[in-house]
């Protein structure tokens, strides 16, 4: 009785050891997997963009007339006062360098115009004799009419003759002028650069800042030669700074001005706020790195942070936006790796006892990391990121960190 029941007992623990290595043999290993849950919390969708900052308004200073610039009283940098602080001077322009044609001309032109203002004093010498001539006459013919002895008729013939001498004499006089100024023009023809008469044509147009504020730009610290218009130097308040972004058309018409915008990788430890304040009506096109033809439009924001914790931002520098098209304080979300498409429908994996389970889900925004979820999940669940093609609805599941 006791062989046999130690017979059975063997035979029974036999055919155990083969079971169990029967099922290690052929059972299917849980597939490792990333798990995250599903959670409730902020929520924000953004638009990324690249963005430099630029000083709202600048005022360009240019030059009044055609002259030399002198060398500039002023550096960029530099703090200036409206309508005090001389931000450049320009110098009316200095006389052409003569060749020899012009300046043979030129002497003749000097020469004719000497011979004529002596002929121009010979002329009133004439006259102012003749005048005084006259004047004498006309003293004696009324001197004689006076006493009876003259009549009238040639006290008359002598006013006339006086008249018409003083007449000839002021001729005279007006004639020497012209032919002085005609003198000093034929001699203002030989002028040349460096000539101690082209010094004396009155200094030059000094010109003060237009707001106060620092020098920004200027566009050559040397003397040189400019014209009218030329432009100079560029002055502004580095305090009155706005950011300009050229975003993607498509992103830019679902942006409305007030929108918000954290403003990054500007230089300083913390991040800084922004309000968008105007998108500019009318596009362009601009070619990507990858060169893409796209259609962009540059978007204005105002820097909502005090001053005093952006010091050292100034006009051109590069900063970085998130600019917020929507947000949520408290929103149902799950990473967006979790998602995947089930023919028309979105679907995930869920985590359910070390199997997993699929679940389809209705969806609503989306970021770069993060998806809204509207229906279909719960908060305290959750699910599987990046799913593979080993992963299917009941597979057996291990969180890969449990390893």
């Amino acid at each position: 009785m006791a062989l046999k029941t130690r017979t059975v007992l063997l035979s029974g623990l036999g055919l155990a050891v083969v079971g169990g290595l029967a099922w290690v043999a052929f059972r299917t290993d849980p597939v490792p997997v990333d798990i995250a849950p599903v959670t409730r919390g902020i929520m924000q969708v953004t638009i990324e963009a690249d963005a430099r900052t630029r000083i709202a308004e600048i005022y360009e200073v240019s030059a009044p007339i055609t002259g030399t610039a002198r060398r500039s009283p002023v550096r960029e940098g530099d703090v200036v006062t409206g309508g005090e602080t001389v931000v450049a001077i320009v110098e009316p322009s200095s006389s052409g360098l003569l060749d020899a044609r012009t300046r043979i001309q030129a002497e003749a032109a000097v020469r004719e115009a000497e011979a004529a203002l002596y002929v121009a004093r010979s002329e009133l010498r004439q006259a102012d004799e003749e005048l005084n001539y006259a004047r004498t006459d006309y003293e004696r013919a009324k001197t004689l009419v006076d006493r009876g002895v003259a009549s009238v008729i040639r006290l008359e013939d002598a006013e006339q003759r006086l008249a018409t001498a003083e007449a000839r004499a002021e001729a005279a006089a007006s004639n020497l002028q012209r032919a002085n100024s005609a003198l000093d023009g034929a001699r203002a023809a030989l002028i040349e650069p460096g000539d101690d008469a082209a010094q004396d044509n009155g200094c030059c147009v000094r010109l003060t800042a237009p707001v106060d504020g620092r020098v920004l730009r200027i566009d050559t610290i040397s003397e040189r030669p400019v014209t009218a218009g030329a432009h100079l130097l560029s002055v502004g308040r580095p305090e009155d700074i706005e950011i300009v972004a050229d975003l993607l058309s498509t992103d830019a018409v679902r942006l409305a001005p007030g929108a918000r915008a954290i403003v990054d990788r500007w230089g300083g430890e913390s991040t800084l706020e922004a309000r968008l304040t105007k998108i500019e009506p009318s596009g362009y096109t601009k070619v990507s790195a990858l060169g893409i033809e796209e259609q962009r439009v540059d978007v204005i924001f105002d820097l909502v942070t005090p001053l005093a914790q952006r010091s050292g931002l100034g006009d051109g520098f590069s900063v970085y936006l998130h600019v917020v098209e929507w947000e949520g304080d408290d929103v149902l979300q799950i990473p967006l790796g979790a998602l995947f498409r089930r023919g028309q429908d979105w679907a995930v994996f869920v985590a359910d006892g070390g199997a997993a389970r699929l679940q389809v889900i209705e969806t609503g925004r989306r970021n770069s990391s993060s998806v809204q979820v509207l229906a279909g999940l719960e908060p305290g669940q959750s699910v599987i990121t990046h799913p593979s093609d080993a992963i299917a609805d009941g597979v057996a599941i291990t969180e890969r960190e449990a390893q």
